[in-house]
């Protein structure tokens, strides 16, 4: 970028600011992680007992040689994957619904979302808990299931965590597909219709590659997200669930540090599922540069 007086400083001059607070806010703390994963640390040396014992990989080292973690680290990876397809799924259909309902319906569907996505996590995951209960829960009673417990089996436990993180997840998606699909010109639309293209065809055909810029953005707040949900995991499955099958990297990390007190060990989990993210996004980044798609 060059601007008329043919500096380029200038630019980097108006991000300085923002840089700045970037590199408070997101570098140093992302430092000592990397930092803290290279020594033992545990409480004796939080407490000063013991000094800090440089282990270089050594914490890498015990992670992957450890079994739990490749399962935990599997299970992650398709949850995420789960949840952000579901989340895409229905924060696009509803967006493509708001195009094509009245002001009221469309303003009750908006602020309906925004509730959702405002609540904070904690609360959510309890509501959804009540909601699922086998005791008091509605669910299970309008369902005819009895006391089932949503919770007690793995893949049913990670079934309700997944339908909360997409109820909390999709108004991003929804609003900011959209605010794309309104900036879209009426005309191509309607001349899409009038060749006799149908809902999903115009969606396939038309929305999606003019849209896939936004596509690319949700698609990778989303990744970012749900690969490191915690609270939610948590909260519902009451920290990972019976003899930790519900266990994902995020609530691992945390067990490792802060119930295990082995603190470089959990510092080594949180490196990895840094690296994990920038490496996908790098990758899918990459991926739509190949295909000539600007962002």
């Amino acid at each position: 970028m060059r601007t008329r007086d043919g500096s380029r400083a200038l630019p980097w001059l108006y991000l300085a600011p923002a840089l700045v607070v970037l590199g408070a806010l997101l570098v140093y703390p992302v430092y000592q992680l990397g930092l803290i994963s290279l020594f033992r640390y545990t409480q004796a040396q939080v407490s000063g007992g013991q000094p800090a014992a440089f282990r270089g990989f050594g914490n890498y080292t015990d992670l992957f040689a450890d079994e739990r973690f490749w399962q935990v680290l599997l299970a992650t990876v398709v949850f995420a994957a789960a949840c952000v397809g579901c989340t895409l799924a229905v924060g696009c259909a509803l967006a493509v619904l708001l195009t094509r309902v009245r002001v009221l319906p469309r303003l009750a569907l908006t602020l309906a979302a925004l509730g959702a996505w405002a609540t904070p996590a904690v609360t959510g995951s309890t509501v959804w808990l009540f909601l699922f209960d086998p005791d008091f829960g509605p669910v299970d009673r309008i369902l005819g299931l009895g006391d089932h417990s949503w919770t007690y089996g793995r893949y049913s436990a990670f079934l309700l965590v997944l339908l909360e993180v997409v109820w909390c997840s999709f108004p991003f998606v929804m609003v900011t597909v959209y605010a794309g699909i309104r900036a879209v010109p009426a005309e191509v639309l309607e001349a899409a219709a009038l060749d006799g293209a149908s809902p999903w065809r115009i969606w396939r055909s038309v929305l999606a590659p003019l849209l896939r810029p936004i596509l690319t953005v949700v698609t990778i707040q989303s990744v970012i997200w749900d690969f490191k949900v915690f609270t939610q995991i948590y909260v519902m499955t009451n920290g990972g669930g019976i003899a930790g099958q519900n266990l994902v990297l995020n609530v691992y990390a945390y067990q490792q540090a802060f119930a295990s007190s082995q603190y470089g060990l959990g510092s080594a989990i949180g490196v990895v599922m840094l690296l994990i993210l920038l490496a996908v996004t790098l990758v899918y980044l990459r991926l739509l540069r190949r295909r000539g798609e600007e962002l």
